[in-house]
């Protein structure tokens, strides 16, 4: 577990997830594996797969939240380049990745369970193209493709057996929901093609090497065409190369920019690749949905009103998450 989680020491904290806006609580989290205080309003607890399934799935993600009656949190997330499977309520469904802002309004008490999927793995489950996912969510029970999709095998049951572990707040409790689904997904036996391996690997190194902010780099570093890149790109991911890149740069963006030694903009611009500071601003804003300064304010306000630094978000997915739980996954 430690050298899963050592290799993305260097990322940016934020996992996507953006600053709480001032007077809401921030998501709890602790170190990747731990648990967070249980007596946090929204909490998130990540844990890495099985050395088995880790070419299927990058981590779980597992959400909860208590606000008070009659109280709202909306949560703003930059979602991970990947499509989640999430277990909530009484379904199971795979959501594909938004092209800008998720948003998730948490009401009252719940939780959810939630897998952030490597490239690849939502087709496999699915039989289905993965542009056919972007922005929208698809029961695991429909298959635009097939009439029954191997993921059906026991979906049901699946969902019951990890309901009921999630409905225990003891320290084991996640685990064993994370034991009970990857008994279910080893059981379907899905096989990634050469495609989704080659697509993980730029994945990886788009998020981990900060100084990739073209496409023509990321290209080079794997060897192939430009047009070659965008095709297997679009077909494992149902994104262009383009957006996977300006995606993690705008996640380290948000979580620099909340930050107390957060840099100037217009360093910031030039460090992420863009033209000048004028152009970022224009894409944070279209995609945030608030200019960088106006998010710099709400960061601090909500840090002034708290005594204390921003909170760690890092139990987002990469992006951490998804469109129906509560930090979106994105990490």
């Amino acid at each position: 577990m430690d050298d899963f989680w050592r290799s993305r020491a260097g990322l940016p904290a934020s996992r996507g997830v953006l600053a709480a806006q001032p007077g809401d609580p921030a998501l709890a989290t602790a170190p990747p594996g731990a648990t967070p205080s249980p007596d946090a309003p929204i909490r998130m607890t990540r844990l890495p797969p099985s050395a088995k399934l880790a070419e299927l799935v990058r981590h779980y993600w597992i959400p909860r939240w208590r606000l008070p009656a009659g109280h709202s949190v909306t949560q703003r997330v930059l979602e991970y380049p990947s499509a989640n499977l999430v277990v909530e309520g009484g379904a199971v469904a795979v959501h594909g990745p938004s092209i800008g802002l998720g948003r998730r309004t948490l009401t009252g008490e719940g939780r959810a369970f939630g897998v952030l999927l490597q490239p690849g793995t939502a087709n496999a489950l699915l039989g289905a193209d993965a542009r056919s996912l972007v922005g929208r969510a698809l029961p695991l029970r429909e298959s635009p493709r097939h009439a029954h999709p191997p993921a059906v095998v026991a979906v049901a049951a699946m969902h019951d057996a990890v309901q009921r572990e999630l409905q225990h707040d003891d320290s084991g409790a996640d685990l064993r929901a994370v034991t009970v689904f990857e008994h279910w997904l080893t059981g379907l036996d899905l096989t990634l093609d050469d495609d989704a391996r080659f697509v993980r690997e730029l994945v990886t190194r788009a998020e981990e090497d900060r100084t990739i902010v073209r496409v023509q780099q990321l290209a080079s570093l794997a060897g192939v065409g430009v047009r070659q890149l965008e095709r297997i790109v679009r077909e494992q991911l149902g994104l262009t190369p383009k957006w996977l890149i300006r995606r993690y740069r705008l996640q380290e963006a948000a979580e620099r920019l909340a930050a107390s030694d957060r840099p100037s903009l217009a360093g910031l611009a030039t460090e992420l690749g863009y033209a000048d500071q004028a152009h970022f601003t224009r894409e944070f804003a279209a995609v945030i949905g608030v200019p960088p300064g106006r998010y710099v304010r709400e960061a601090g306000a909500r840090t002034a009103a708290m005594g204390s630094g921003p909170a760690d978000a890092s139990g987002a997915p990469d992006a951490a998450g998804a469109p129906d739980a509560a930090s979106g996954g994105h990490s």
